[in-house]
């Protein structure tokens, strides 16, 4: 989902309870804040020796530990008046995609992407999912091209496949291959 996006679905949501969900049957709690906006540039090289180049925007969520217990959730029309804030301050880049940075003492901290929102009468439920990591230089090193919603069910395909004989590891990624 692009920043816009996000923009224009709070603007048509007006006065809602916003709540995160960032795993099955779990939500942020209802003393979170929208602690820091970030425009993120990612410029980097993968084990293939290919560059790569992307902007994200990031928005940080953190629960405040002297508001536990909080049952009111920050509405729709107050995020969108911090994030009107930020964008006055630092331009927010509107058609980058939208993550959430979240993290608590049972759940590690993770940057995710929205997965779908659910509209109830006085609530909208944004539900985040955590991506996997994977070998951006498949062409090199032979691994399969994975699309994004069948991550989760091969991820464990994309490891190397590694094997112990005499304490030395050895991969599906051929040393001499130029990748990993």
């Amino acid at each position: 989902m692009k920043v816009s996006e996000f923009i224009k679905v709070l603007e048509q949501q007006q006065n809602k309870e916003l709540l995160f969900s960032y795993a099955q049957d779990k939500l942020v709690g209802a003393n979170y804040h929208l602690t820091e906006v970030k425009n993120v540039q990612f410029d980097t090289t993968d084990c293939g020796g290919k560059t790569n180049f992307w902007q994200e925007t990031h928005f940080q969520l953190w629960e405040s530990p002297s508001e536990m217990g909080k049952e009111d959730y920050m509405t729709t029309d107050k995020i969108l008046a911090i994030i009107r804030r930020v964008d006055a301050i630092i331009p927010l880049k509107l058609e980058t995609d939208l993550k959430l940075e979240y993290g608590n003492e049972k759940f590690a901290t993770s940057v995710m992407p929205v997965d779908h929102i659910e509209f109830q009468k006085d609530r909208m439920i944004v539900s985040l999912h955590a991506d996997a990591t994977r070998c951006k230089a498949n062409d090199i090193c032979g691994f399969p091209t994975v699309e994004t919603d069948q991550e989760s069910a091969i991820f464990a395909q994309q490891k190397p496949n590694l094997k112990h004989s005499n304490s030395q590891a050895i991969s599906n990624c051929d040393p001499n291959s130029g990748c990993c």
